[in-house]
């Protein structure tokens, strides 16, 4: 019954091929209606929601501390052989800002009392000052942070600016830029570039901070009207300056929205070009072409009713699920085309006449049975490949493994049942019309494919050994170089690139725009300290809070070496920290209470309380509140349960080196207190997530292909009574993948958790691959006296089947690799890479162990 399965099938299929083309179309249309009668909104990549001593730790400083949820853009002004600091580029700033409030889209997102904040309102400001304390004779400047005169509007700063000559801005510049200075607000050195020389009175760059606030949505949802604002910025910078740029969350996105879509419009042509261009060399018949690309409009149908029927949300991973299906189908389509033409021009094997044979329903017969079980089995491997991702805690690659598994088995569906019925019907109304379509299947008939084809197949059978020899060789200089591959995870990796010369020559509208996104972020990173979103970590310290080595710990965190240099630096060469101490010094130099009591209490002499900690504490809580809660927790009796840190960082630097240099300051203040420091924040939780993310797909990839060769070796026990058949079909997929890995290490492609996924493919091809050549051979082995013979048959009907696969494949892959995008970039090169070497090791190392076990065997 076992080996009678597949005809029984295949006298099914024959006999009802109408009934299943309208059962089948019923089908379709019933799950397609799932894209209009689902729901199936857009997602986002998602932080994994991971247990862990981190994550426990920012949801405690979330619900006990004050903080600051603001949005925050920073807006660059540069002039690389000039001066950012003259009367009138300061005026243009000021101009910007008064553009930026009388624009109310951009207006009603800025916070009330601190919305810009910038060098040229320090300078204007401290003007102001100057002209109010001349005219009311009074020169206490204390008074006027006080508020007398109260803080000039943007229209009195400007009219102060414009009253100065150039002469006498620039003294301004002098006495608001002097270090000895204790006039200015605010320090004006945050607003400078860091290798600005103390004193100086031009610079070649300066910042100005845009704080903004959403109240659109929840405290988890994405303040979307802020980042619109954001490119609304963007665009009056754009106007204003010569050399300007904007960055912040909502510029990161509008970019890599656009990136995706320029690069689909540029590789949408060039991809269906190929695919035409390679399914017409394989078919070599309009009608064929034409039956393939309807199984793949109808398994682009039923996923897009899967996804929505099942209510997955749209997220930038999932674009990848319709060209790996594309893909695959193509497979499919192929293999029971090529079936049916060997079955029309050659013997199969069955027991009807020659000229029987040549009719197309004994052909279909013939080509169905001999394929339907490789495809149901690489269908269930394929799937069982990209269906171990669900184990990951990331939702949208749940969302991924979840969608790809269920297109796979859609895809089986049409390819085995739809596609042969529509091509039976199709070829019987073409035979009764006189029509002769007996073609030769691709890489059968003598040619230049054959030819190489079967010269793999005799080099297999001459000289296997070698040939594993060689292969095992390649794949432990692989393995080797796995070993040095970047498994961190950087966000700057996934920020769009510019255009390569010859795409920004193409012609409207496929020409793309220009990206300076990762430019301008690395520009801030080497010049500015960073704000806003990533920018900065926190160190949660619990235990005893109120002691001296507390303060003593977290007052010069230098000390604690960053191994990695990602923690941010200021002017003065110390790390940006805000620690209790920091609030300590800061609120004493402002308050005079405040610096008598810990000059009091100051045993050392180092500006810090040596003694009665928490009465200092209280005293800065009833002068500076606000102050004073983002450092440390007041509970309702009046002690203090915590202190935080708040560590400013590298935003371009990867999540598992700020990590690791947080940590190691957290590690110090452990070492010198009393207390327990733990690490968190937005890059550190990343870090955490991507790290428990990656093992949790290695784990998943190495029960996958336990599940997969435990299904084999079922597999072939059953049908052939020879499971170490399993061990041979795995051997070229592990191949291939270490194979992968090398070239990934030697291309500089990070292993981490994006490509991980990309990588199952190569499992799910390979073992797709290896399959079917691997039944092919074993059927004509049956068949056939000379192994010779058996080999050259195999490779040569199924090897051409798979060349035409991996080609058309590799193609449609492979052109996301001019991707502007570059996680698409990367999708489309690392898939491209894996579908050829997964051919080359299929056509080559499958079958030099298929002779290599028959003559261990005979």
């Amino acid at each position: 019954m076992k080996r009678n399965l597949p005809s029984r099938y295949a006298d099914a299929l024959i006999s009802r091929s109408k009934l299943i083309i309208v059962l089948l179309l019923v089908l379709t249309a019933i799950v397609g209606a799932g894209a209009v009668v689902g729901t199936s909104e857009d997602g986002e990549i998602g932080r994994a929601g991971i247990d862990s001593e981190e994550q426990a730790a920012l949801e405690e400083i979330e619900s006990t501390y004050e903080t600051d949820d603001a949005v925050v853009t920073q807006i660059v002004v540069k002039d690389a052989d000039g001066d950012v600091l003259t009367r009138e580029s300061l005026l243009q700033s000021l101009r910007l800002q008064q553009e930026i409030r009388e624009t109310e889209s951009i207006n009603t997102t800025l916070q009330a009392e601190s919305g810009l904040l910038g060098l040229e309102n320090i300078v204007a400001t401290t003007a102001y000052v100057e002209t109010q304390t001349a005219e009311n004779g009074t020169h206490d400047t204390a008074a006027s942070r006080n508020g007398q005169p109260p803080a000039p509007t943007l229209d009195q700063q400007i009219e102060v600016l414009e009253s100065r000559s150039d002469e006498e801005v620039e003294a301004l510049l002098a006495r608001v830029l002097d270090p000895g200075s204790t006039a200015p607000d605010r320090d004006p050195t945050p607003f400078l570039p860091s290798d600005y020389e103390p004193g100086a009175t031009s610079a070649d760059a300066r910042l100005t901070l845009v704080f903004q606030s959403d109240e659109s949505g929840g405290a988890s949802e994405t303040p979307q009207e802020a980042y619109d604002a954001q490119v609304a910025i963007a665009s009056l910078v754009d106007e204003r300056f010569d050399d300007a740029f904007v960055f912040g969350q909502g510029i990161i996105d509008e970019a890599s929205s656009q990136a995706i879509g320029d690069s689909f419009l540029i590789i949408t042509p060039v991809a269906l070009a190929l695919l035409l261009a390679v399914l017409s060399i394989a078919y070599r018949d309009v009608v064929d072409v034409l039956i393939s690309m309807f199984g793949i409009g109808v398994v682009m149908v039923w996923l897009q009713g899967i996804q929505g029927w099942l209510g997955v949300p749209s997220s930038s991973i999932l674009i990848a699920v319709p060209f790996l299906l594309i893909g695959l189908s193509i497979d499919y389509s192929l293999h029971v085309v090529m079936r049916y033409r060997e079955a029309r021009t050659e013997d199969l094997g069955t027991d009807t006449e020659s000229d029987a044979q040549r009719n197309p329903t004994t052909a279909m017969w013939a080509g169905i049975a001999g394929i339907v079980v490789s495809l149901a089995a690489a269908a269930f491997t394929t799937g069982i490949g990209f269906f171990s991702n669900y184990v990951s805690p990331l939702a949208s690659i749940q969302d991924f493994a979840l969608l790809s598994a269920a297109g796979i088995v859609a895809m089986f569906v049409v390819f085995a049942a739809l596609v042969p019925a529509v091509k039976l019907e199709v070829e019987r109304l073409l035979s009764r019309l006189g029509r002769d379509r007996q073609k030769s299947a691709f890489g059968v008939s003598s040619g230049p494919i054959r030819r190489v084809l079967s010269g793999t197949a005799t080099l297999s059978r001459r000289i296997p050994i070698a040939v594993l020899v060689v292969s095992l060789l390649v794949a432990s200089v692989g393995a080797y170089g796995a070993t040095s591959l970047d498994t961190e995870f950087n966000q700057a990796d996934f920020l769009p690139e510019d255009a390569p010369g010859w795409m920004e020559s193409l012609p409207e509208p496929f020409a793309p725009a220009e990206y300076n996104v990762r430019e301008n972020l690395e520009y801030l990173s080497d010049n500015f300290r960073q704000r806003g979103q990533g920018s900065d970590a926190q160190i949660l310290i619990r235990g005893n809070v109120t002691t001296p080595a507390v303060l003593t710990a977290t007052d010069d965190t230098s000390q604690y070496t960053s191994q990695n240099g990602t923690i941010a630096m200021q002017s003065d060469g110390t790390p940006t920290v805000e620690s209790p101490a920091t609030v300590l010094r800061s609120v004493a130099s402002e308050n005079e209470t405040v610096a008598a009591a810990i000059d009091a209490r100051d045993v050392d002499g180092d500006g810090l309380p040596d003694e009665d900690i928490a009465q200092v504490y209280d005293l800065v809580y009833d002068v500076a509140p606000d102050r004073a809660s983002t450092v440390l927790y007041q509970t309702e009796n009046g002690s203090y349960a915590t202190a935080k840190l708040t560590v400013g960082v590298e935003t371009d630097a990867a999540a598992q080196s700020i990590a690791s240099d947080v940590r190691q300051v957290a590690t110090g203040i452990e070492a010198d207190a009393p207390v327990t420091a733990v690490a968190t924040g937005g890059p550190i939780i990343t870090a955490v997530a991507q790290s428990a993310l990656f093992e949790t797909l290695v784990e998943g990839f190495a029960v996958t292909l336990g599940v997969i060769l435990t299904f084999l070796l079922g597999l072939y026990w059953w049908r052939y009574r020879a499971p170490g058949l399993a061990v041979v079909v795995l051997i070229p997929v592990l191949l291939a993948l270490a194979w992968l890995l090398g070239t990934m290490a030697l291309l500089d492609i990070p292993f981490n958790s994006e490509t991980v996924v990309i990588t199952s493919l190569a499992i799910g091809l390979g073992v797709d691959y290896s399959i079917h050549l691997c039944e092919r051979f074993v059927d004509e082995r049956e068949r056939r006296e000379s192994l010779d013979e058996s080999l050259v048959a195999a490779v040569t009907g199924t090897g051409g089947a798979l060349l035409g696969s991996a080609a058309t494949t590799a193609a449609g892959f492979g052109v996301l690799a001019l991707a502007l995008s570059p996680p698409l970039h990367r999708f489309g090169l690392v898939t491209g890479l894996s579908i050829i070497f997964a051919f080359v090791s299929c056509v080559t190392v499958l079958p030099s162990l298929l002779v290599v076990r028959e003559r261990y065997v005979r």
